[in-house]
C-alpha cells in the first residue's frame, strides 16, 4: 500500500508559487496601467499584461490538470477536528472560487480584447483567435467583467494568504508544512 504524502508534491508547490507571483504581478500591473495616458509605454504594458494573462491561463490549466491527477495530502486529523465547520466551508469555497477565477479573469480579458478589436499575440509568437466579434458595447461590458473579476480574484488571494497566516501564527498548527513552510 502506497503511503499517503503529508506534503504537496514539488510540482504542485512550484505551480502554486509561480501562479501566486504571476497573479500579484499582473494585478499590480493592471491597476497601474489602467489610468495611464495613451502612450507607447501604456501600449507596451497592455501587451505585457495580455502575455501575463495568457501565461496565467496556461499555468492554471497545468495546475488544474496536476490537481486532478495527483491527490493533495489530506488535512491532518488534529487540524481537521479543531477547525469549526464554517472554516472548512470557507476554505473549500475559497479554493473553488480561486480555481474558477484563475480561468474567468484571463478569459474575460481575452474576450474584452477581442470585442475591442485588439489582438493578443503572446510574446510576439502567434495570435490567439478572437473569441467574439468586434463590438464597442460588448467591449464596455467585458472590460467591467474583467475588472471586477480581477478584483474578486485579488480578494480571494488575500483571504487565502490570511487563512494561511492564521494557521501559522495564531493556530500554530503546522498546516503550512504541507506546502514546505513552517514546522510540521
Amino acid at each position: 500500500m502506497k503511503p499517503v504524502p503529508s506534503r504537496y508534491s514539488l510540482v504542485a508547490r512550484l505551480l502554486h508559487a509561480l501562479l501566486g507571483v504571476a497573479l500579484v504581478s499582473v494585478f499590480a500591473m493592471g491597476v497601474y496601467m489602467a489610468d495611464l495616458p495613451f502612450s507607447p509605454d501604456r501600449l507596451k504594458l497592455y501587451n505585457w499584461h495580455k502575455w501575463a494573462g495568457f501565461t496565467i491561463f496556461t499555468l492554471s490549466f497545468l495546475r488544474l490538470l496536476w490537481r486532478l491527477t495527483h491527490r493533495p495530502p489530506p488535512l491532518p486529523k488534529a487540524i481537521a477536528e479543531a477547525m469549526p465547520a464554517w472554516q472548512h466551508f470557507a476554505s473549500e469555497a475559497t479554493h473553488v472560487g480561486l480555481y474558477v477565477l484563475f480561468f474567468a479573469v484571463p478569459l474575460a480579458g481575452w474576450t474584452y480584447s477581442s470585442a475591442a478589436g485588439f489582438p493578443i499575440v503572446p510574446f510576439g509568437l502567434f495570435q490567439l483567435p478572437d473569441l467574439v466579434p468586434v463590438s464597442e458595447g460588448l467591449a464596455d461590458v467585458l472590460k467591467l467583467v474583467h475588472k471586477f473579476s480581477a478584483f474578486g480574484l485579488a480578494a480571494l488571494v488575500v483571504l487565502h494568504v490570511a487563512g494561511a497566516l492564521k494557521h501559522q501564527f495564531i493556530d500554530r498548527d503546522g498546516l503550512l508544512s504541507r506546502m514546505g513552510f513552517g514546522n510540521g
